[in-house]
């Protein structure tokens, strides 16, 4: 079992055991669905709900009724086990490009180190200590592990 960070339990929302959860992460139309299980602290939660308000996912867990149930874990990261989240054969979660190196048409400039976040759909690649829109990815082979990028002059 692979436990990947996908957000941080950030506030309670109303006094029924809602919370907040701040996450990059992508596909979380997969991640956050009812039934999936997420692990806050080394604790199993059951979703109930799930739905987006402003730049959070917010989220209710079965058998979490009150805010006292949940308060004691704000400010613990949230985890889920990537076997759950069942992407399709052409889909890749941000994380997986980690570690993959980085070509410019056939020269190999360096690896991802990271991913950045700049606003909800702004992302850079950290490859190597230069950063790289995702704009400029032409190509992701998770197989072969690499990506391929356009080629900008004075980039990296």
């Amino acid at each position: 079992m692979e436990k990947i960070l996908i957000g941080k339990y950030v506030k309670t929302h109303g006094i029924k055991g809602e919370i907040r959860i701040k996450s990059n992460i992508n596909y979380k139309e997969k991640i956050f669905k009812t039934g999936n299980i997420l692990i806050i602290d080394n604790q199993e939660f059951i979703i109930n709900t799930y739905r987006v308000h402003q730049e959070y996912d917010m989220v209710t867990f079965k058998g979490i009724t009150n805010i006292n149930d949940i308060i004691n874990l704000k400010g613990s990261l949230v985890y889920i086990n990537k076997d759950l989240i069942n992407l399709d054969e052409d889909e890749y979660l941000d994380i997986d490009l980690i570690n993959l190196d980085v070509y410019m048409k056939s020269n190999l400039v360096g690896k991802v180190k990271d991913i950045r976040y700049i606003t909800k759909d702004k992302k850079l690649l950290v490859v190597n200590s230069s950063l790289v829109p995702f704009e400029l990815i032409k190509e992701i082979d998770i197989k072969n592990k690499k990506i391929i990028i356009e080629e900008v002059s004075g980039l990296l």
